[in-house]
């Protein structure tokens, strides 16, 4: 139970003694910030240019009492994107915040004694007409002004801000109202997908929605949450990926579809893994993964140019190239280059765990791989994944740890997949669709048979999927890409909750960090 501070509870009291409501509706607010500004650039006297009257409403941010004239700093939801020069000439942004002058002449001795009662962190509404003052800031010049909703809690530092990780996390509606850069992070992270959304459409992809409750989970090798449907009385599992029912949709006729999906998995937490995550999933009928890498290569640099300005961006203490065309090697040449073993001691699972015990500390109760296909994984996070730093198309998987794709047709032992590496993180994965219903059975099967003997990461035996398959799906290609992951990027962020609005995280416990 949340407990109120009596203190704070008593100026709600107060407020409603001297019958001012602390929370009241009805308010007309007709101009942002950002508009204003944007309307006033370059205009020295705003109060002559007839604009007429304005209505605004935002958060008191700093407020100055000067005998019978008062200034309001207030942030509303406009965006710090329009340039201007201050006093001294020099070209700042400016938007989110506007300054109110309030003389108490125009509105009244007890509207004006009502306002010197505001506190910081209140909500405002006022209306009034544009001017300057004499230092040059833009205002309003207020004709009436009241609360519009009342802070019951000690407002943050200012001059500090809220700068602990946990609790901006943890509050983050109070991360939002304090710190520009936050605000600024989720604009751009919408403006992201906003791109994206944009991008497909244009290109014929129409968008969908499949269920985020499944009754067998697909499309990853991943853990999934589990919960029960009481009316049905059945077990039902949060989806991992919608791979699977998009693929119906292929079957059904959809030649290309694309979701922007939620997905869950009951996986652990790190600056790279949120159990509740975004990705962008889209499937092309006749289409192979070759024509994904193109078309990945033009949506991304495409974005990075159209949000940053740029194709180089800085991140995490790498400077990313995203001038196209991207680096594109198999994975066996990758690890080749990175341990020294040729490409035959690669295709040796022998060869593969002599040379790993020769260079890594192996504890007794370790299971090693006995496939080509795992060792390969290893190594690859092990040794490989950690050197990518600009773009690159990881390609030439193997077929025993791709259940999902379509066999190459020169060697049957890989299949036509890649991943994108960025900094070195896996930022998307795509290949060739295997349509092959009876290749896919039997690779369902291996895969059940493998949780069954305890890997809790592998997949199900869907039928209705066989199923759909046995009705012919056409040659395809799909691909999914990490929203959260292409936002940290964009925006220099080096941990995925800084990027998710509402983060995963632990109970909160007594003794919980505080806004400095």
């Amino acid at each position: 139970m949340y407990t109120f501070d009596p203190d704070w509870l008593a100026k709600l009291e107060e407020l409603r003694a001297r019958g001012v409501e602390p929370y009241p509706n009805g308010f007309e607010v007709t101009h942002v910030s950002t508009d204003l500004h944007a309307a006033m650039q370059g205009v020295e006297k705003p109060e002559e240019t007839g604009f007429g009257e304005v209505r605004i409403g935002g958060r008191v941010m700093f407020r100055n009492h000067m005998g019978r004239t008062m200034f309001i700093r207030v942030q509303d939801s406009g965006e710090p994107t329009v340039r201007s020069t201050d006093k001294d000439g020099n070209e700042v942004l400016v938007g989110g915040l506007i300054q109110l002058w309030v003389p108490r002449n125009d509105v009244g001795d007890e509207m004006f004694a009502e306002l010197k009662k505001i506190d910081i962190g209140d909500w405002i509404w006022a209306r009034g007409t544009l001017m300057r003052t004499r230092s040059g800031e833009l205002s309003i010049h207020v004709a009436e002004a009241h609360l519009a909703a009342k802070i019951i809690t000690p407002f943050p530092d200012r001059f500090h801000g809220v700068n602990d990780p946990e609790f901006r996390a943890r509050q983050r509606y109070v991360d939002l109202f304090m710190n520009a850069d936050t605000r600024e992070t989720f604009r751009l992270r919408s403006r992201m997908i906003r791109h994206i959304r944009h991008y497909f459409e244009d290109r014929g992809f129409l968008e969908v929605e499949t269920p985020m409750l499944q009754a067998i989970p697909g499309g990853a090798a991943a853990r999934p949450f589990v919960t029960h449907h009481n009316a049905l009385d059945m077990q039902l599992f949060m989806r991992i990926a919608p791979e699977l029912y998009l693929k119906r949709l292929v079957v059904g006729g959809f030649d290309k579809v694309f979701e922007i999906n939620r997905n869950f998995r009951n996986e652990g937490l790190s600056v790279r893994h949120n159990p509740e995550f975004t990705m962008l999933e889209f499937y092309w009928a006749w289409a192979d993964y070759t024509q994904l890498m193109d078309l990945t290569e033009d949506l991304i640099s495409g974005l990075v140019q159209d949000l940053r300005g740029t194709t180089v961006v800085e991140f995490g203490g790498h400077t990313l190239d995203f001038t196209t065309p991207w680096r594109r090697a198999d994975m066996d040449v990758l690890i080749s280059e990175q341990t020294g073993l040729t490409l035959e001691q690669l295709q040796d699972p022998a060869a593969m765990e002599a040379w790993w015990r020769a260079h890594h500390e192996v504890a007794e109760d370790t299971v090693l791989p006995t496939v080509r296909g795992k060792w390969w994984e290893w190594y690859f996070d092990a040794h490989v994944e950690r050197t990518l730093v600009n773009p690159t198309f990881v390609t030439g998987f193997p077929t025993e740890i791709s259940p999902l794709s379509r066999r190459n047709d020169a060697d049957p032992s890989r299949v036509d997949r890649f991943e994108l590496v960025i900094a070195t993180w896996e930022i998307a994965n795509a290949f060739s669709e295997l349509n092959d219903p009876v290749d896919q059975a039997e690779r369902f099967a291996a895969q059940a048979k493998a949780r069954e003997a305890g890997d809790h990461e592998s997949m199900y035996f869907d039928a209705d999927y066989i199923r759909a398959l046995s009705y012919g799906m056409p040659p395809t290609a799909g691909e999914g890409i990490g929203i959260d992951r292409l936002a940290m990027l964009l925006t220099g962020r080096t941990s995925i909750r800084e990027v998710i609005l509402f983060p995963t995280l632990r109970p909160e416990r007594t003794g919980e960090p505080t806004p400095e």
